[in-house]
């Protein structure tokens, strides 16, 4: 281990990526065993990097670099004039950029946003020595662009709770909670499965829906008996909210698109960390991880399926108790913040 060791997460605002892969995860242990980690905003001002470039140079020169998901077109400039002054670099990515910018089903500022991160993305992966990618076929993408491709699949930061809330099975009194906290670009895999939704929450009075898109949640859904349809939360909020609410279903739907295929199973410990037992769609990333009807279920794309799925799971309190028990298990596991700790450990002298 270099006690001397230095790392800079020179950031463009990407903080949830930021801090599952790196500064919430692998850095505190680094920090114990000697290294120094800092994390700097690279400011989208005009004029930024020059005003504050020098500063930077002075401060944190011969430090690694870990670069994540993009950069400003002037730090950019900026880190290819002064390249050699700094150690090794990492880009790190836990998306297909690429793919969401040509997907129609996005939102169109996001596919726009996304369009200028694609213009930029072969000057960051020439800059950096290694692309950390989040799943293996995210990874695949990579591999024609660039000689060195990893994989870093997503750490646990988050607590997990225990399973209380499973002590009463779904009744009118205690209704359990069926849970859809994804961002407004899973909106499309949402909408796919809304009628089994819609027959869930109109056929029982047992189930709770929250649906964590506020006004942008679809209105046939926002309609229905029983549903919360909370804001989206900034990150640090968001994190607060997770460790805070319980959740006894969550459901993952993930269609067969180009921009889904890069995706990890990062919904697994978001829905274990509040407690609860996923439904997902039966393909990659959580074909990988979840055993159905151990630790989750695993559901064709049809809507009949889904609401099959949730039947099983209202109707079987017990069972799905078990499997909730299970899916901690291994969410701890495989999101162990050890191993990400090992996986830059390796990197600290390269």
């Amino acid at each position: 281990m270099n006690s001397e060791a230095r790392w800079v997460m020179l950031s463009d605002g990407g903080r949830p990526t930021e801090d599952i892969y790196f500064l919430e995860s692998a850095a505190p242990d680094l920090r114990q065993q000697g290294a120094t980690i800092n994390r700097v905003t690279a400011s989208r001002s005009l004029g930024a990097a020059l005003a504050h470039g020098r500063t930077f140079l002075k401060r944190y020169a011969g430090a690694n670099l870990l670069l994540c998901r993009s950069l400003s077109p002037g730090w950019l400039r900026w880190l290819e004039r002064h390249r050699n002054a700094f150690g090794y670099i990492a880009y790190l990515i836990d998306d297909d950029i690429a793919a969401a910018a040509n997907d129609p089903t996005l939102p169109a500022a996001y596919r726009q946003r996304m369009g200028r991160i694609v213009h930029l993305q072969p000057r960051l992966l020439m800059l950096s020595d290694e692309v950390v990618a989040c799943s293996e076929q995210l990874a695949q993408r990579f591999v024609a662009q660039h000689g060195h491709v990893s994989v870093l699949t997503p750490p646990l930061i988050a607590s997990l709770p225990n399973l209380e809330h499973f002590r009463l099975p779904p009744s009118a009194p205690t209704p359990w909670k069926i849970g859809f906290h994804g961002t407004r670009a899973h909106l499309t895999d949402l909408l796919y499965i809304a009628p089994a939704l819609t027959a869930v929450q109109q056929g029982r009075s047992d189930t709770q829906l929250e649906i964590m898109l506020g006004k942008h949640t679809p209105a046939q859904l926002a309609g229905l008996p029983r549903v919360k349809t909370p804001d989206p939360l900034p990150w640090q909020a968001f994190r607060s909210y997770q460790a805070s609410c319980r959740l006894h279903i969550g459901v993952a739907p993930l269609l067969e698109t180009p921009f889904n295929q890069g995706k990890s199973f990062i919904k697994f410990l978001d829905i274990t960390a509040m407690g609860g037992v996923g439904i997902y769609s039966n393909r990659y990333p959580y074909t990988e991880i979840v055993r159905h009807g151990e630790n989750g279920l695993l559901v064709d794309d049809a809507p009949k399926a889904w609401q099959a799925g949730l039947i099983q799971l209202l109707d079987n309190p017990e069972a799905t108790a078990k499997m909730a028990a299970q899916a901690a298990r291994d969410a701890f596991a495989m999101g162990d913040p050890q191993i990400a700790a090992a996986f830059w450990r390796l990197r600290q002298g390269v």
